[in-house]
């Protein structure tokens, strides 16, 4: 998979907060946000998958519920 350059006009304050998101965890601005980016789409199909798959079988009420991270999403897998 190749990549493309995304350019993106933020407010100082935002780029001061990523920066310091970025730094806790070792990162770049750039990877941190990568990562967040992946992490809020990985969110988002993992919970359609859910749904389909509750469509499918049904929604027999006593699903089991994914883990929630802090920022009240799925948590994807760690690899």
């Amino acid at each position: 998979m190749g990549s493309t350059v995304l350019s993106l006009r933020i407010d100082g304050e935002l780029l001061d907060r990523l920066r310091q998101h970025a730094a806790k965890r070792g990162m770049s601005v750039q990877d941190y946000v990568v990562r967040t980016l992946i992490r809020d789409d990985f969110d988002e199909r993992f919970k359609a998958a859910v749904e389909e798959t509750e469509k499918f079988y049904g929604d027999s009420g006593g699903s089991v519920t994914p883990p929630i991270d802090s920022r009240r999403s799925v948590t994807p897998p760690i690899t």
